[in-house]
């Protein structure tokens, strides 16, 4: 098993957040894990990216050209690394980024209306765990009691008693994703 994921939105979108909760819920499992950030002079608003790879084998480079799996929350990460996925690979969106829908035949689209949910459950900070939600939904190379380990790793404690609703909001992600 080797999940080559992207991660790119605008900064503010938990973008980098998402991609260390992958990396530390993958070292939970006993894999091996590469986490490599990339973001402009602003990090809120500005754009961000972070590129995760998880595998049961030895990672070579953290650098990659090709992704298996690309959550693009946002036009300019669509348009930038639509040709980037792999054929048979895996595209993510949230519908409130994206304008022109994404066109290819030979990778498995999926939608999650993580905006609108996150606003109906009156945090917008769980957006990314919506996505997540989505993702792990599609694609369990992970399992879900890791992830809420890597909550408590990566969440400095002042906000611990926010995992509950963020576990709540993974599960509803998983509920809400649409392959198109």
């Amino acid at each position: 098993m080797k999940e080559e994921i992207i991660i790119s939105g605008f900064g503010g979108q938990g973008v980098l957040s998402m991609g260390k909760l992958i990396a530390y819920a993958g070292i939970a499992d006993n894999k091996n894990v590469t986490w490599l950030p990339a973001y402009g002079a602003e990090q809120r608003g500005g754009t961000a990216n972070v590129t995760v790879v998880v595998s049961d084998q030895k990672i070579y480079s953290p650098i990659l050209n090709t992704y298996s799996t690309a959550i693009l929350l946002n036009q300019p990460s669509l348009d930038r690394f639509i040709n980037q996925i792999k054929p048979g690979g895996i595209l993510i969106y949230d519908t409130f980024g994206i304008q022109n829908l994404p066109r290819r035949n030979d990778i498995n689209i999926y939608e999650v209306n993580a905006m609108d949910t996150a606003a109906e459950m009156r945090n917008m900070k769980v957006f990314n765990m919506l996505i997540l939600g989505g993702l792990l939904k599609v694609r369990p190379f992970v399992q879900l009691g890791n992830v809420e380990k890597a909550l408590y790793k990566t969440l400095p404690p002042r906000h611990h008693d926010l995992i509950p609703i963020n576990m709540e909001a993974l599960k509803k992600g998983m509920d809400i994703i649409k392959k198109i």
